[in-house]
């Protein structure tokens, strides 16, 4: 049986994270598990109300607490119900130290995360992806499924493929990961970059040989051009609902100053599903 890790801040509860997971997890006959990230330096005790007046700072002390008791409550019932409607095993985790350290933590012991792409555990807005989504998805142990706000049902995967082992990592821990996607349709985009080659797929007998096995009804679609450029408007003409697979995010701090990841990229200009991992 497999585990999903769907992550959750409890001030801000993400309900296309949820039904992403319930979907996934009732389709895989997983298990489920609700990870809320506390971490007490960026929570609500930031906010004003914890400033004000020495007279007054013990009640509003209370009084937060007991917002925070409640808010959880109502997030932990929503799960309940959720769950239990789609007849899915889960289990509930509250981590209360650093929300980055305890994630990591958990993916050692995960098969995949789950995490709306705006998540921040912090009070302030930021760019997407946040500081936060950057270092989990450099940083974790196990494939990422970043997922927009708004929830829509899968139907189609859109695996990008460079030719280079983390492209082809990726494609292979979607595949045995998330089995039951594969019969929705698939097409295999790749983008040459050089003008004057050829259109047929890096490694292409044996990527081929490859696909034949795992994906055996899948188009494959080859550009020229810049590949950014192509895949966002090849995938803007979308109607379907892709579900998004690729690899080859993980970098040194100094090469992500000069060059920004495809998948930030990906997450800013479209609203859909990213399965991201790196070997």
């Amino acid at each position: 049986m497999k585990k999903y890790l769907a992550v959750f801040d409890r001030y801000k509860f993400s309900k296309s994270t949820l039904n992403y997971a319930i979907q996934l997890t009732q389709l895989h006959e997983a298990q489920l598990v609700a990870v809320f990230l506390d971490e007490f330096n960026l929570n609500i005790y930031n906010s004003n109300a914890f400033y004000k007046a020495k007279g007054i700072q013990e009640d509003n002390n209370r009084r937060i607490n007991k917002d925070d008791l409640d808010r959880q409550k109502r997030a932990d019932i929503l799960i309940q119900k959720a769950c239990d409607k789609a007849k899915i095993k889960y289990s509930i985790h509250l981590d209360t130290k650093i929300a980055e350290m305890e994630l990591k933590q958990e993916s050692s012991f995960a098969d995949l995360i789950i995490v709306n792409k705006t998540e921040t555990f912090t009070r302030f807005l930021e760019k997407i992806p946040s500081r936060f989504i950057r270092n989990i998805l450099s940083g974790v142990h196990c494939p990422v499924l970043v997922v927009p706000d708004i929830f829509k049902p899968l139907d189609k995967i859109v695996l990008l493929y460079d030719g280079g082992p983390s492209s082809l990592h990726a494609i292979k821990m979607f595949s045995y990961l998330l089995p039951v996607l594969k019969e929705l349709p698939v097409e295999i985009v790749t983008v040459n970059e050089y003008y004057l080659a050829n259109l047929k797929l890096p490694g292409n007998k044996l990527m081929r040989e490859f696909v034949k096995m795992h994906f055996p009804k899948a188009k494959i679609t080859v550009f020229k051009g810049n590949a950014e450029e192509q895949i966002i408007g090849h995938l803007r003409n979308h109607k379907e609902n892709a579900l998004l697979v690729l690899g080859a995010y993980k970098r040194s701090e100094l090469s992500r100053l000069f060059k920004i990841s495809m998948a930030d990229t990906m997450m800013r200009e479209l609203d859909t599903p990213l399965f991201i991992a790196h070997s």
